[in-house]
């Protein structure tokens, strides 16, 4: 392990991070728009992203920092129950090829810019919208706070800050200087900014996963000796070896299958589908973006050569940068802290948009100011986005890292609970409103107690998101418990509450809206109808 400041890798790290830096600032007249005082445009980048473009801002957003960083290190502390990522993203497209497109017509038919808008269209509820949208934003501050981790990772290998005895402003600089680029350039550009961005995050990323992958074991002695000392670490801890042990096997499958139902009920997800110009792009990105998951395959190996290196970390966050750090020459060090870097600020510009459009859109909007002209519109939602970032930046620097890791789990149980509502609501108009509300909050209350109940050898509460299984007894995935239980509980109300006729709310969808295409007859963007006649 090396000590000190390493010079050369902070100064790749600084030239990539200035480079991007300028890109930011330089997106915002990058297909500059006529009128950039709405929200279509700042929020979605006009709606007018291309395959490559759309590709790029997706992987951006859905292989983030923290992804970097934390699926190898979970290999490295658990084994291979950590790889129930990569199932989990090759789920997941095959099952937003069946949605996305239908979710992509409504909201371009009718100006939907976030799930909660076209919740409330479609069930003629507020009151479900504000639920979907207060969990969009509760689940999304912690995933931004966690980017910053992944940044601060970074920094701390390179030996910037200083030690824990140092200032805690002079500690806390460099994070606080990369907090305040990602939010101007944010403010000024919008979606736009990050979708610049992720080509050369993504580029990065590639380069190093595809260097990492061949010389790092060529320097360890081969596959066949890193798997040889992984498998003698995970025994001598009674892991069982490589292989999950029985006993583990529901908790990875409904881990897995859980967080792909989960994964594009995320805003940031939604607001990156959303910025694409067809519905064919969408059809074509579910095809193409599972390129990603053979990266992230590669990338968990990562965790088995780390202990193969005999890196030693107290926090198995680090557990990566410091094997960049070791094996990598110093300049290519610096490389790879780019590539987690940017990688970092890619998606947390495009969290803290969607939490911002949420609140603008489905709380502004719809309850304090109902006639809020777009321009008002714009200029809350970037006030919000700058709010939003110093939120999680608050997060990061006075909270325990373990507490922001657990939130973010916790946001996944919660995330999931509108699932029933956004794609349930683009088949079907048979749920009611007031049973798809009740679900939720079943799903959301059974989820927050289960989780609070689960402790860990560091922690009394939020140890973990896995818990028995009610009536099964094996071990599972809580946010897919709570799920289930959503969905009965949503399900058998429906039926009570159409049988005693109970008022349902009015569709301002029609089915030809859910297959419609950008140049369709009569398919241009429509305002909302609490928006239509405001000045522009």
């Amino acid at each position: 392990m090396k000590h000190g400041v390493n010079g050369v890798a902070l100064g790749v790290f600084v030239f990539f991070f200035l480079a991007v830096t300028v890109l930011g600032f330089l997106a915002a007249r990058w297909r500059k728009a006529e009128n950039e005082h709405s929200l279509d445009e700042w929020g979605l980048g006009g709606r007018s992203f291309g395959t490559w473009i759309t590709w790029f801002l997706l992987g951006g957003d859905l292989y983030t920092a923290y992804t970097f960083v934390a699926v190898p290190a979970a290999i490295y502390a658990a084994g291979a129950s950590g790889f129930f990522a990569v199932p989990y993203t090759i789920l997941v497209y095959p099952l937003i090829f069946t949605f996305l497109p239908r979710l992509w017509s409504v909201s371009h038919r009718h100006g939907y810019v976030t799930t909660s808008d076209f919740v409330r269209g479609r069930f003629g509820s507020k009151g479900l919208s504000l639920a979907v949208a207060v969990t969009g934003i509760l689940a999304t501050m912690p995933y931004i706070a966690l980017q910053l981790v992944g940044i601060q990772a970074v920094l701390d290998v390179m030996g910037v800050g200083g030690g824990e005895d140092t200032n805690w402003f002079v500690k806390d600089l460099p994070l606080l200087i990369a907090f305040g680029v990602l939010a101007a350039y944010t403010y000024s550009s919008g979606l736009r900014a990050p979708a610049m961005i992720a080509f050369v995050k993504d580029t990065l990323i590639y380069i190093v996963i595809a260097v990492a992958i061949i010389y790092i074991p060529i320097k360890l002695g081969g596959f066949d000796e890193i798997f040889a000392k992984a498998g003698e670490k995970y025994t001598a801890a009674g892991a069982g070896g490589l292989v999950p042990a029985p006993a583990g096997q529901w908790t990875y499958a409904t881990l897995a299958l859980g967080s792909a139902l989960a994964l594009f009920m995320y805003p940031h997800s939604i607001t990156a589908t959303l910025s694409s110009k067809s519905r064919e792009v969408i059809r074509r990105n579910t095809t193409i973006l599972p390129l990603y998951s053979l990266m992230l395959g590669l990338l968990a190996l990562l965790g088995f050569m780390a202990i193969a290196a005999g890196v030693k970390v107290t926090n198995g966050q680090l557990a990566i940068p410091q094997l960049f750090e070791d094996m990598f020459p110093d300049w290519f060090a610096g490389v790879a802290f780019a590539a987690i870097g940017i990688g970092a600020l890619v998606p947390a510009a495009i969290m803290s948009i969607a939490a911002a459009n949420l609140f603008t859109r489905n709380i502004y909007k719809d309850f304090i100011k109902p006639d809020a002209t777009p321009e008002q519109e714009t200029k809350v939602s970037k006030l919000v986005s700058l709010l939003v970032k110093v939120g999680a930046l608050i997060f990061v620097l006075t909270m325990d890292k373990t507490v922001a890791i657990n939130f973010q789990l916790l946001g996944g149980i919660w995330i999931l609970q509108t699932f029933p509502a956004l794609v349930g609501g683009l088949f079907t108009r048979w749920f009611h409103r007031w049973a798809l509300l009740a679900g939720w909050a079943v799903g959301m209350v059974y989820g927050t107690l289960a989780a609070y109940g689960v402790a860990s050898p560091t922690q009394k509460h939020f140890g973990g998101s896995a818990k028995e299984i009610p009536g099964i007894g094996e071990i599972g995935y809580i946010g897919l418990t709570a799920f289930v239980l959503n969905v009965v509980v949503t399900v058998v109300l429906t039926f009570v509450l159409k049988a005693v006729k109970a008022p349902e709310g009015i569709d301002e969808t029609t089915p030809a809206d859910y297959t419609a295409d950008a140049g369709d007859p009569g398919v241009e963007v429509e305002l909302p109808p609490a928006t239509a006649g405001t000045s522009h």
